[in-house]
This record gives C-alpha cells, sequence and structure tokens, in this order.
C-alpha cells in the first residue's frame, strides 16, 4: 500500500509539474501557422491533435449549425496561448475543464489562452462551443461549405474544416474522429469510417461516424440531405457504403453504374498497392454543383458532373487510388502534391491498361507527344508546383508520366515493388517526395535523382520522353502521320488517342474551380 501510495504522489507531482509552469517567462503562444510553404496561416504549431469527437446539430432548412468539437492534444512546446482554424462564432472554449479565453484574428485563426499555461508533454482536452450558418462564411473570398436543394456538403481542397468544426487544419497532423450529428427524420448523414450508430426520438435522428486510422482534416467530409443508400461488402469483404442524392436526375443511373463498382475497383487496385488501410470504403453523389470529385477518407465526394458524360470508372479509381497514395500515407507539406495526384492519375493509366484501352506507355508517350517544348504545360514543375498551380494538369499528367519514366528506369519487377511497398512502409504517415526517393532508391538499388529531377523539378520538356531504358522516345501516330520533331513540337505528327484518354482527362475537373 505505501509503495502504491509514493507512485501515486510521484505521479501526481509529474503532472502538476506539466501543468504549472515554473517560469512564466517559458511559455509562449504556439505558431499561428504550421509553416507550410503554400498556405503560411493554415495549421498551427505548437501542439499534435490525436482525436477530434464532433458533435452537431444541423437543420438543412435554415443551414444553422450548432457545435460541439472536443480535441484531444499534446502540447510540443510550452503554450500560453494556441490557435485552432475555424470561421464559425465560438460560445465557448475551455480547455481541461477550466473556461479559457479566446479571440478571433485573421481569416480564419481562433486564439485560445488556457487559464492554465500547457508544458511540454501536457495532454489537453480542449471542447470548443459554436453554431453559425455556414454558407454565408467566406474566408479568403470562397466558402468549402456547399448547400444543396435538401441540405449541406463539406467537402473540399486544402481546406473544408472551417465551416464546421475547429482544427489543427493541415495534413501534417492526422487524428482520428468520431462525427455524430442530429438532424430532422427523413434526413440522411454521411461522414467517413463506419456508422457505428443511428437512433431517433421526438423527430430528429443522430447518426454517429467513427473513423479508426489516423485522418487529415481536408479529408473530413460531412453531408446531409435526402439520400438513397446502399450497402454491401468487397470480394474481399469490407465493408462498402454508398450514397446517392435523390434528385441527381439525368446523372442519377451513370453514378450508380460508376460508383457502384467501388467494391470490385478497390480489391483490384489492393494488388497494386497492398491491402486497404482503412475499415470501409464507399463513395456519395449529392446534389452539388461544383465539378470536382475528392478522396475525402473511406467515403469518396463525387460532383454529380463528373458523371455527365456516362458512367466513369476512371474517376472512381482515380480517388480510391488516393485511399493509399494521400489519404493513408499523406503529403508532409502542399508542395509534395505529386505523391497525391501522380500516382492516382497514374492508377488510371494501370486501369487502362487492365480494360485494354492503351497501356500506360501508351499513355505515357500520348501525353509527352501532345505537349511541344513551348507548352505552358512544361514549365509547371510537379514537384513543386506552386499554390496557384497545385491543382494544374500537369501535375496530374506529367506527374504520371514521371511515374512510368521511373517504371522503365528501375524495371517492372523492383517498380511494382516500390508501388505496392511504399504505403505499405508509410501507412498513416506523411512523407515528402524526398523520402519517396530515397524508399524507391532503397528497393530499385539505383540513384534516382537526377530521373526525378528532370521529370519533377525541371520547368521545361524534358529531351528524352519516358521511353523504356534503352530505347528512343516513340509516338504510336495514325496511319499516314509523319513522326515530326524528336522534340515532341509539331512537325506533321498526330499521335494516336489511346481510347480511355477522354474518360481520363474528366476527371481533370478534379479540382478545375479551385476550392
Amino acid at each position: 500500500m505505501r509503495k502504491r501510495l509514493i507512485v501515486s504522489a510521484a505521479a501526481g507531482a509529474l503532472s502538476l509539474l506539466l501543468t504549472v509552469p515554473a517560469a512564466a517567462a517559458d511559455f509562449k503562444p504556439g505558431a499561428a501557422g504550421a509553416g507550410d510553404a503554400y498556405y503560411p496561416t493554415y495549421g498551427n504549431g505548437g501542439y499534435r491533435i490525436s482525436h477530434y469527437d464532433i458533435r452537431l446539430k444541423y437543420q438543412p432548412a435554415t443551414d444553422e449549425l450548432e457545435g460541439t468539437t472536443t480535441i484531444l492534444a499534446t502540447a510540443t512546446d510550452n503554450l500560453s496561448r494556441f490557435n485552432l482554424d475555424f470561421a464559425l462564432d465560438v460560445q465557448e472554449v475551455r480547455v481541461n475543464g477550466r473556461p479559457a479565453a479566446f479571440a478571433a484574428s485573421g481569416e480564419q485563426e481562433l486564439e485560445v489562452t488556457p487559464a492554465r499555461p500547457l508544458a511540454k508533454g501536457a495532454q489537453a482536452t480542449v471542447v470548443v462551443r459554436y453554431k453559425g450558418v455556414p454558407s454565408t462564411v467566406k474566408k479568403y473570398g470562397f466558402t468549402a461549405w456547399q448547400r444543396t436543394p435538401d441540405g449541406a456538403v463539406a467537402a473540399g481542397e486544402p481546406e473544408s474544416a472551417w465551416w464546421w468544426f475547429p482544427s489543427n487544419d493541415h495534413p501534417s497532423d492526422k487524428a482520428t474522429f468520431d462525427v455524430s450529428v442530429l438532424v430532422p427524420d427523413g434526413n440522411e448523414v454521411i461522414s467517413n469510417g463506419v456508422l457505428a450508430g443511428k437512433s431517433s426520438q421526438a423527430g430528429w435522428t443522430r447518426f454517429s461516424w467513427r473513423e479508426n486510422k489516423p485522418q487529415a482534416t481536408y479529408l473530413a467530409t460531412l453531408a446531409v440531405g435526402k439520400f438513397d443508400v446502399t450497402t454491401d461488402t468487397t470480394p474481399g469483404g469490407l465493408p462498402v457504403y454508398n450514397a446517392y442524392s435523390k434528385d441527381l436526375g439525368d446523372n442519377a443511373d451513370a453514378a450508380r453504374a460508376s460508383v457502384e463498382r467501388t467494391g470490385e475497383l478497390v480489391d483490384w487496385l489492393s494488388g497494386y498497392f497492398g491491402e486497404y488501410p482503412f475499415s470501409s470504403v464507399g463513395g456519395y453523389v449529392p446534389n452539388t454543383r461544383t465539378g470536382f470529385a475528392l478522396e475525402t477518407q473511406t467515403r469518396v465526394y463525387y460532383s454529380p458532373r463528373q458523371f455527365a458524360k456516362g458512367s466513369n470508372t476512371s474517376v472512381v479509381v482515380h480517388e480510391l487510388a488516393h485511399q493509399w497514395y494521400g489519404d493513408s500515407v499523406s503529403l508532409s507539406g502542399w508542395s509534395d502534391i505529386w505523391l497525391n495526384e501522380g500516382f492516382a492519375r497514374y492508377a488510371q493509366f494501370l486501369w487502362s491498361e487492365h480494360e485494354n484501352e492503351g497501356t500506360a506507355q501508351e499513355l505515357a508517350d500520348y501525353v509527352y507527344a501532345s505537349h511541344p517544348a513551348d507548352d505552358r504545360f512544361w514549365t509547371v514543375k510537379p514537384g513543386d508546383p506552386g499554390p496557384d498551380n497545385q491543382f494544374d494538369g500537369a501535375v496530374y499528367d506529367r506527374g504520371a508520366v514521371a511515374v512510368q519514366a521511373l517504371r522503365n528506369t528501375v524495371g517492372d519487377d523492383a517498380f511494382f515493388r516500390i508501388l505496392k511497398g511504399w504505403p505499405t512502409e508509410r501507412r498513416y504517415g506523411n512523407a515528402t517526395i524526398a523520402d519517396f526517393r530515397a524508399y524507391a532508391e532503397k528497393v530499385s538499388g539505383k540513384k534516382l535523382g537526377d530521373l526525378l529531377n528532370t521529370w519533377l523539378f525541371t520547368a521545361s520538356k524534358p529531351a528524352l520522353g519516358p521511353a523504356p531504358a534503352g530505347a528512343p522516345a516513340k509516338t504510336s501516330l495514325a496511319p499516314g502521320a509523319d513522326a515530326g520533331r524528336a522534340d515532341g513540337q509539331s512537325g506533321g505528327g498526330v499521335p494516336v488517342e489511346p481510347k480511355s484518354w477522354k474518360k481520363i482527362q474528366e476527371t481533370n475537373s478534379v479540382h478545375d474551380e479551385g476550392h
């Protein structure tokens, strides 16, 4: 008994040291940004978040949202104050049960001053109570909250969290999520992970969703409205949850014909990328006016316009590939976007091969030959495109050609070991392009700096195309066409367009509208 008392007292003393400063001068405010080169004000410094518990009440008719978000965090510095990213009106903040002072600053900063400073290593429970009408709130001139005829959707990249929960809004700080939403009976609520509970009382229904694997804040999604829901399991036994707005009109059947293949496609991708990293999979198609799709974790968001020209399994492949490349292994900074988009686009090349609609090599050759040396396309560097070009088509297409050039350089055996091993080794973490290069060099035994510099970081057309090692760049041409100039500029040559190309390009509206 005495020993237990001594241990308990020691633990109490340690806890006191972690929460009560010895000298106030040692404590300072956390940074108001995560230090991202593209978005300096996004995210925050001084702490890490391990879990979000988000409890909401939402009225679709008026777009009124009330919420209480509980955040579990650990201080990484001695903090007198810290920031969260948030855009709605806040009523109350508590830190470790005590009322905390708070103030809004900048575009989306919520400054929180706890009653007691937080020592480095201390755990903190932060409770934020808030309400607002998200569709009326604009930051940096836009809103990521999309109103629909029967509700709303939160989905956007690189930001969407501010409009429905306070967060450390940078992909380098991933956490698990519980999302519980109360809505009038007759509505559905869609979010990430698995539906852990559903109950109704007095005209309201509460939906409780749980994502138990680390998730970046921009990958959290929320949709409320009238949906038709389908549930199933993949051939491999993974739960599938899909949903479709009841008013998709002419796009309804094409959307279902595409998204209902999710189970088949995720199992197919597992053959290339390894075991699927999450506990459920699916997608939803709300009645929104945007033109993009987004790889929201486990529950992909698709705009109806993605299916305006008919079914498109290629876009489903793209977004599902992100579950490995982008969601499970997330970028460390937004300049590392090639790790997301280059490989998701390359997954579409692989699907084209599978469907006998053009090999990855034919697609890469076509991209290379289709853009002359003076095309703006080659001025965008996929390895560091800058915030204005982060979602430029070149990041996707030139980025995928870079992957094919890597394949040709290291050979198929090493390439497919890299493709599968990378998301396994880095599962649930973050990475940079430099990290990927080091891994690929380790697996292949080849130095890849010059190759990646040429394809990812040089603002000009590579002198040689993505041909297999030792072979000249080649281009399939239409019958009777002249091969033209070696630099890909027009000399009468008309490359043959692979059959899959139009469907692949239809996914380019993924981020055309910016947010």
